[in-house]
């Protein structure tokens, strides 16, 4: 029996048939039904086929890491707009990707180059950086109004004309399942690379709907709607992209963060209680601790608030635990996952009941250390998180890396992202963090992740990254980087000290640098570049060679302190 399987635009087609005036999107004071957004899409579609854009090649003649689709950038903050032209694109056969428009000129030159972009989605107050980067040789442009003072850029088409185009709205090709999904990874600890999905495989692994689902089945789901979802998170983050999608493709509707601005946790709570939100996704400690902070401040209604979606980054104990005692009703779910895998695991902290265990989704498993089997529960063995079945094709453009990341096992496609896992004794897994991040440190291995979360509960400590750098003595050593409170004192030692009254001793910072501000990425992702290099200049937290206490005062008495940048 053939499973059925589904493109996104497909998908969104039943929900607009069944939900035509239910609110789609929301942004600020824009408020889009379903059935604008489809006509909107269609527009854009038209246009970008008139302009010669769609399908070069189909999946079927192409290998794993090849792309047969034209590449459409999308260099956006949040909007509808950024939605409508990755559904726009997907509805021509084209395949958007996102642009982190943070990069410097030649990083956005390096990546649009990279990918092969024929047409850029841009924000008019973009444009310089897009001209800098040399976007717009040879390429569509298309403008999305801000209310920028900047000129628009020559040949540039308004985004609204872009949508009202009628011509050809009504030829447009049938979607494939086959249809790429293309997110470029944030590059944290590398180059971005881009990883390629079939829209089938993305639907079912990323955004977590039911394999093989009928017409009927999402109708019916649509009918009865998920709620309200609030994407809080910048778009160009795929994750976010998945929590609007997974809402989109339920019939929920899709509340927009205006990150054009600093993040502001007031404003996050403001449209919580305002929209009366179901679903909020959060990035880790980085947003997390702001919005404690502020519910600590005064209260806010959020009696229809039930879900708290938090990954992407590690959000810290304590804080899902001072949420919980703030808003009991609330169950917090800790999503792992990668743009190699999509959502893969799964755990649910509730009022009183905390987890830093997962459950494992379809597909997804423990591989051995040496990479040949899949571990069983039981087996006291520290392997690497992996998954089968509806995985990625492969990384664009890369053979070597898509082989070595995707390889064939048993005769199935696996994916293995680089993190480290091991199962609990109750079968579920016990998350260790990216391989690429562990610190070897006289013989041991240390997770640095680990390490993060006992640095965060110290009651002082607002932010903290841990890396390692070079050691004589222990080849590496644990470096932490720390954000205190504001008037706190804390001495290096004293970050030692309470590191190791929670984990082994060897796991504890032998140097410490207090920060003004912890580098993080806009996604709320840690700047594993920015704290590398900081480390070089973070003093001892521990005895010297001779034995001698080496003590060093908090920020404003001495100590080494390094401003983020």
């Amino acid at each position: 029996m053939t499973v059925a399987e589904w493109s996104l635009p497909a998908v969104l087609d039943v929900v607009t048939d069944t939900v035509p005036d239910r609110e789609m999107l929301v942004w600020t004071s824009v408020r889009r039904s379903y059935g604008e957004v489809r006509d909107r899409t269609r527009g854009l579609a038209a246009f970008l086929r008139a302009h010669g854009l769609g399908v070069r090649r189909e999946r079927f003649e192409l290998e794993r890491w090849e792309n047969g689709q034209s590449p459409v950038a999308i260099m956006l903050s949040n909007c509808p707009e950024y939605l409508e032209a990755m559904i726009g694109a997907y509805r021509a056969r084209a395949v958007p990707f996102n642009v982190n428009h943070h990069y410097a000129p030649a990083e956005v030159a390096a990546l649009l180059d990279q990918i092969g972009a024929e047409a850029v989605v841009y924000h008019r107050r973009l444009g310089p950086l897009l001209e800098q980067a040399g976007g717009p040789r040879g390429r569509l442009l298309i403008e999305v109004g801000d209310g920028s003072s900047a000129a628009p850029l020559p040949g540039a088409t308004p985004f609204e004309e872009a949508v009202a185009t009628t011509d050809g709205r009504d030829e447009l090709p049938a979607p494939s399942p086959d249809d790429l999904y293309l997110v470029c990874t944030g590059g944290t600890t590398g180059r971005p690379k881009g990883v390629l999905w079939r829209q089938a495989d993305v639907y079912v692994s990323a955004l977590r709907m039911p394999d093989g689902a009928t017409g009927d089945q999402i109708a019916k789901t649509a009918g009865t709607g998920s709620g309200v979802w609030f994407a809080a998170p910048p778009l160009m983050h795929g994750a976010a992209q998945w929590t609007a999608f997974s809402g989109l493709v339920t019939g929920g509707t899709v509340v927009l963060h205006d990150d054009s601005r600093p993040f502001d946790a007031r404003t996050i709570l403001e449209v919580l209680e305002r929209e009366r939100v179901t679903l909020v996704s959060l990035v880790g400690d980085a947003y997390v601790r702001p919005v404690v902070d502020e519910l600590r401040r005064r209260p806010y209604d959020l009696s229809a608030l039930r879900t708290i979606a938090v990954g992407g980054a590690v959000t810290s104990a304590s804080l899902k635990e001072a949420l919980l005692e703030m808003v009991p009703h609330l169950i917090i779910v800790d999503g792992y996952g990668a743009s190699e895998t999509g959502g893969m695991a799964y755990g649910a902290s509730m009022n009183g009941q905390a987890t830093r265990q997962f459950g494992l989704a379809g597909g997804g498993g423990v591989l051995s250390a040496d990479r040949t089997r899949f571990l069983s529960p039981g087996e006291d063995e520290t392997g690497w998180t992996a998954r089968v079945g509806r995985v990625p094709l492969g990384y664009l453009n890369d053979r070597a890396k898509t082989e070595e990341t995707f390889p064939v096992i048993d005769g199935q496609r696996v994916s293995i992202p680089g993190d480290r896992a091991r199962y609990a004794p109750d079968g579920t897994i016990v998350m260790l963090g990216r391989d690429s991040m562990v610190i070897n440190s006289g013989g041991e291995k240390v997770f640095v992740e680990e390490v993060e979360e006992a640095l965060r509960r110290h009651p002082d400590v607002s932010d903290a990254l841990v890396v390692g750098r070079p050691s004589e003595r222990f080849g590496q050593e644990v470096v932490a980087l720390v954000q205190a409170r504001e008037g706190a004192r804390l001495t290096p030692r004293e970050v030692r000290e309470y590191v190791a009254g929670q984990i082994a001793r060897f796991k504890a910072p032998r140097a410490v640098l207090f920060c003004d501000r912890v580098g993080r990425h806009p996604t709320g992702k840690a700047d594993y570049t920015w704290a590398r290099q900081a480390a070089l200049d973070a003093v001892p937290a521990t005895g010297d060679a001779s034995g001698a206490a080496t003590a060093a005062a908090a920020p404003g008495d001495g100590t080494a302190t390094r401003p983020l940048g």
